[in-house]
């Protein structure tokens, strides 16, 4: 298994402290709930920072998880690669030119491991949709603690929807400020049409210094210039 290097994003101790509590609610999901899908509204709400770092977080507990970056249409996870070489990811595994162990890399992070999602596809949906896709999952649920499958934003492309059809559960970021409460509600709406269990929603890129904020669950304002 070839092997990457992830940039050490230093967080303040608040984002930490939201970190774990976000972990926190994840395992009281039940030990059920292992594969998660996390989506959000639009892009740069900060959805991959969040996915990487709470995949950081439980590993931290000694649990082995493995991020898939299912975003097929632009992906950033690559950005957070220091050192390494990424030759095959999903979309090479999808159509059937290597394994999924060939598009499976180590990382730095003791019980990190990463799917990124490799060439930029003309038809990511119907890739995703694929028995490929599903059985790569089923596979990954019976090999790690858990797997987080980083997936395009719902109230733009209809991906999220087809992968979590095949999910334990899902969680919805949300910037704060910025998405209207008419469509977070529509792309939740979707969310919940596939079936899959809406585990929460993350409130993200909050302003600790409104108030009005303080009785939810929300990350520092570090995220406020990071991509999705």
């Amino acid at each position: 298994m070839q092997k990457l290097t992830l940039k050490d994003n230093e967080l303040p101790y608040e984002v930490e402290e939201e970190l774990k509590s976000l972990r926190t609610n994840l395992q009281l999901c039940g030990d059920d709930k292992r594969v998660i899908l996390v989506t959000s509204c639009f892009a740069n709400e900060g959805k991959s920072t969040t996915t990487r770092e709470l995949a950081r977080s439980l590993t931290a507990l000694g649990k082995n998880v493995l991020l898939i970056d299912s975003d097929l249409r632009k992906s950033v996870v690559k950005e957070q690669v220091e050192s390494g070489t990424i030759g095959m990811g999903l979309t090479h595994y999808l159509i059937r030119r290597c394994p999924a162990a060939d598009a499976i890399y180590s990382t730095n992070i003791s019980g990190l491991y990463l799917m990124p999602a490799g060439a930029l596809p003309p038809n990511p949906s119907e890739l995703l949709s694929s028995q490929r896709m599903a059985e790569l999952l089923d596979r990954a649920r019976e090999t790690y603690d858990y797997v987080l499958v980083d997936s395009a934003p719902l109230g733009m492309v209809t991906d999220a929807a087809i992968v979590a059809q095949h999910c334990d559960g899902a969680v919805l970021l949300i910037e704060a400020g910025t998405v209207q409460r008419r469509l977070a509600q529509e792309v939740l709406q979707k969310l919940q049409n596939t079936q899959c269990p809406v585990l929460g929603v993350v409130l993200n890129k909050v302003d600790r210094r409104q108030d009005k904020y303080y009785s939810y669950g929300r990350y520092e304002k570090y995220y406020g210039n990071s991509k999705d």
